[in-house]
């Protein structure tokens, strides 16, 4: 009976610490002891352990056996740390090979039947110790090819707890499992859908074209029927594919909510459309003990949309704030602070009155002029005034329906190519700024003298500036969509009628 010693991963949003997984086998009456901070799921480890090790054919020793997770200050959360306990309970009885654990990061759950369940967040852990150094990894078979996205790390897929022991040295006679595997990669139907698919509304199209181009936010008004939903879910289709970074960080967010993968990282950016009932901790992230990526998390580098926006909770909407400033969502608990990517495309779309019916022709709307003000109202100005494009859409006439051209509306292909161009001549400009979209440019700059435009040309934003019309962070978001508009339309520089459009966008609601 000695010491067995390997590694494991405990992640705090996409941050993995490593973990010492430390076991002894001493005398005394027989025991499982679990120290070090473990939460309920993991304090619940020394059941499945020693049923599995039993029921896979290399058990436990009937004596006391004691497990430090180190350091003892840090909170562990969750069952993937079973087979690093299991194998360094097994090496400190001398079953397998203790040098052999030591140089290997052991993630998997295990079942009462010996075999290894796959676990969320593999990517972001194999990434985490790839980082501090290790360079294998041994996991379960059914997240095999998740850690294998990762270069440079040997990769060790195994079917059971005695798969593992054997393959560090055990003398145990193989027994062949079926191995528990990941369920399939969902389709995401938002790529079927067509830009030409819209008849009409030229002016939202366009709004969407610029929102694509510039990474600008968009707040879509109008009566029910008027496109607003379809609108939204085309959106994702005008992004170009996703760089390699930012396919690493959505393929992340993704293992760690435990949804599927694939044997390839996310090419195309996500589109996310949480329900108007979502709480605070929903849309943003949190929840008791681990603190789970929300839904805006799960957009990052893609479309959050949130319809009914008037019927979301106050406290949900104004939780968006902070991450649309400053693109990342940070969570704080008593013992914690965790990190994720919110540099997501906030897209709203909401009713004029509770009715919906307000503004549409031959309106039958019966909502009085207080309860249309205080519907709009549940959407705080603070939140409007971080939105760049605020736009209303009206339902199309059958006149607009018969007169539709096919041939004339313009398709998502060629739209997500004149996106790339737009963003290709951005990329330009701002090739020695920390920037790549004009939606990240801050104002000062814009204001500058790298980028400061005419007096000509911005009279008509200066004059809403100086009316009230327009606050210090609309006139900078105006002048960022005017430079979106003017890439667009392959211009160097954004001229009058650029600024003039940009501001009809950001004011056309209100119009």
């Amino acid at each position: 009976m000695g010491l067995g010693r390997t590694h494991a991963v405990s992640l705090l949003g996409l941050q993995g610490a490593m973990v010492e997984i430390e076991a002894d086998v001493g005398s005394g009456l027989p025991a499982f002891i679990l120290i070090g901070l473990p939460d309920a799921a993991l304090g619940e480890a020394n059941h499945r352990v020693r049923a599995a090790a039993t029921n896979a054919g290399c058990p436990l020793p009937g004596h006391k056996i004691t497990i430090n997770l180190s350091p003892a200050s840090l909170p562990k959360h969750g069952s993937g740390f079973d087979l690093g306990i299991a194998v360094a309970a097994l090496a400190a009885a001398g079953s397998i090979s203790a040098e052999s654990i030591e140089r290997v990061v052991h993630l998997g759950e295990l079942g009462l039947d010996g075999r290894l369940r796959p676990i969320p967040g593999i990517l972001p852990a194999v990434l985490s110790l790839v980082r501090a150094g290790y360079e294998t990894v041994m996991v379960p078979t059914g997240n095999v090819d998740e850690a294998s996205l990762v270069p440079g790390v040997r990769v060790v897929g195994v079917t059971s707890l005695l798969d593992a022991a054997i393959w560090h040295g055990g003398e145990f006679q193989p027994e062949p499992l079926e191995p528990i595997l990941q369920p399939s990669l969902a389709k995401l139907g938002h790529e079927d859908s067509d830009l030409a698919d819209v008849i009409g509304n030229d002016d939202a199209v366009g709004a969407m074209l610029a929102a694509a181009a510039g990474g600008h936010h968009v707040f879509l008004l109008g009566p029910p029927g008027a496109g607003k939903t379809m609108l939204a879910a085309r959106l994702p289709g005008l992004l170009p594919d996703l760089p390699p970074e930012a396919a690493i960080e959505v393929s992340s967010i993704r293992s760690l909510s435990g949804l599927p993968v694939g044997r390839s990282l996310a090419t195309r950016p996500p589109f996310e459309n949480p329900h108007h009932t979502a709480s605070a901790a929903a849309l943003i992230g949190g929840g008791s003990g681990v603190i789970r990526p929300g839904a805006a998390a799960r957009a990052s580098h893609g479309v959050l949309f949130l319809d009914e926006a008037p019927e979301f909770t106050a406290t949900a909407l104004d939780a968006l704030r902070q991450p649309l400033e400053s693109g990342v969502i940070t969570i704080h608990r008593a013992n914690a602070v965790a990190h994720y990517p919110g540099s997501f495309q906030l897209i709203m779309a909401a009713n004029p009155c509770p009715c919906g019916q307000w503004g549409a022709k031959d309106s039958d709307c019966t909502c009085a002029p207080n309860a249309r003000r205080r519907y709009l109202a549940r959407i705080s100005g603070p939140l409007l005034d971080r939105i760049d494009i605020q736009l209303r859409v009206h339902r199309i006439t059958s006149t607009q329906l018969r007169l539709a051209d096919e041939n004339t509306r313009l398709s998502t292909a060629d739209a997500r190519a004149r996106v790339a161009e737009a963003r290709a001549a951005a990329r330009a400009r701002l090739a020695h700024t920390p920037w790549t979209l004009n939606s990240q440019v801050p104002g000062a700059w814009l204001r500058g003298p790298a980028a400061r435009l005419g007096q000509s040309t911005t009279t008509s934003i200066d004059r809403a500036l100086e009316r009230g019309g327009i606050t210090m962070r609309g006139y900078d978001r105006v002048l960022r969509l005017g430079w979106t508009l003017a890439d667009l339309d392959g211009a160097t520089i954004p001229s009058a009628d650029h600024i003039g459009r940009a501001l009809y966008l950001r004011k056309a609601m209100s119009s």
